[in-house]
């Protein structure tokens, strides 16, 4: 459960990452690509080189989603709700994914905010991506 503390901290990090949105999304793929290789099935029909324009291009869609969702952090479900759709329905990701994405991000999240990156602000966004990828794979069951 998200505490009022936890709520505010993730929209403070979210604001902080949304300048560097492309380069932080793409920083997060790559490190999903290079340690998960079997995410790459989903992106064949792009170039997922590390810095490749494709990278940066989808990196920011995903940071700017997670960014917008962290605004309405209380309706995840109904903020979600196009994405659940795409994801399932139409991309046909396997949900375990987004769990591996989420760690991912963390990763992301500590090398480019450091020492502001507290082991609070860890925890917040733990439970704010578990519940980001939770949502995203509800469509599933």
């Amino acid at each position: 459960m998200l505490t009022e503390k936890d709520k505010k901290l993730i929209i403070e990090i979210c604001n902080r990452i949304t300048p560097m949105a492309s380069f932080i999304g793409a920083d997060a793929l790559n490190r999903l690509f290079t340690v998960y290789p079997g995410a790459k099935t989903y992106f064949s029909h792009l170039d997922i080189s590390p810095r490749s324009a494709h990278l940066r291009s989808h990196g920011e869609k995903i940071v700017l989603a997670i960014a917008e969702a962290a605004e309405n952090i209380s309706q995840l479900t109904v903020t979600l709700a196009p994405l659940q759709t795409l994801h399932a329905y139409q991309l046909r990701i396997d949900p375990g994914k987004f769990k591996l994405f989420s760690n991912c991000m963390l990763i992301t999240l500590a090398c480019y905010l450091q020492e502001d990156f507290t082991e609070v602000a860890h925890a917040a966004m733990d439970k704010y991506l578990s519940a980001f990828a939770a949502v995203l794979a509800e469509k599933y069951r």
